[in-house]
């Protein structure tokens, strides 16, 4: 149990380094970052969908097939996923802001982003509670996802009016509300079905990101040659998941 402590711990610690990433935009332009972006977010949707199909729902349909519980627990993910983007404007947006392109107050961004972070602790901490297996395609899942998201919310708190350094410290603050997910998993990891419902849970929720806010980022690019790149890093995604069983 002690090397699982530390498996969640580091791992929930090093997704909330990733918000450092945002620091890379200070010496490139923004139209070079957005090219690249766009095919940071295909690899990361690929990831996604490959933690969910490859992983996620296998270990949560394994021996009970899929019930009623794991039904209830997917749309919960996906269900607070919608309430949280809807209600509070948790924005997944991976395009840099500008004037045509603003982004939610620095406020409501660094709010909505510790919940966000919260819950990557939940499952990634459901997740090793699982397997060590596992909690590492996890992990790898939500890193690939925070990549963009991260640079994106550093761009949001520099438009929003915050300064270099303290966009870059608050971001990472509230990152480390991934930590407090983490923690929460490992005092109530005793509780009966808490894991058996977050691995679902977290296959919801990863499939909402992929779905409703990376795919439809996608689609704006029309470019046939861009997207067969996005399509490319799509499937390298998927790959990477898959290599990963």
């Amino acid at each position: 149990m002690a090397s699982v402590f530390i498996y969640i711990l580091t791992s929930v610690f090093l997704v909330s380094l990733i918000s450092f990433v945002g620091a890379i935009t200070l010496s490139l332009k923004e139209e070079n970052l957005n090219k690249t972006l766009i095919f940071l977010v295909s690899f990361s949707a690929g990831s996604l969908f490959g933690s969910v199909f490859f992983h996620l729902l296998p270990e949560a349909t394994g021996e009970q097939g899929f019930n009623f519980e794991i039904t209830f627990a997917l749309l919960s993910g996906i269900l607070i996923c919608f309430v949280l983007e809807k209600f509070i404007r948790w924005r997944h947006c991976h395009i840099i802001p500008n004037q045509t392109h603003p982004h939610p107050f620095s406020h409501l961004i660094l709010f909505s982003d510790s919940l966000h972070n919260f819950i990557d602790g939940l499952i990634i901490g459901g997740s090793y509670l699982i397997s060590l297996s596992l909690g590492l395609t996890t992990t790898l899942a939500v890193i690939f996802h925070e990549i963009p998201q991260e640079i994106g919310d550093f761009g949001s708190l520099l438009y929003g009016g915050l300064g270099k350094i303290k966009a870059l410290l608050f971001n990472f603050l509230s990152a480390l509300s991934a930590l407090l997910g983490g923690i929460f998993v490992l005092i109530f990891k005793n509780f009966e079905g808490l894991t058996n419902f977050l691995i679902p849970f977290a296959a919801g929720n990863f499939l909402y990101i992929a779905g409703s806010d990376l795919v439809p980022e996608l689609h704006k690019e029309i470019e046939i040659k861009k997207s067969i790149f996005q399509l490319i890093f799509f499937i390298a995604g998927l790959l990477l998941m898959l290599v990963l069983i």
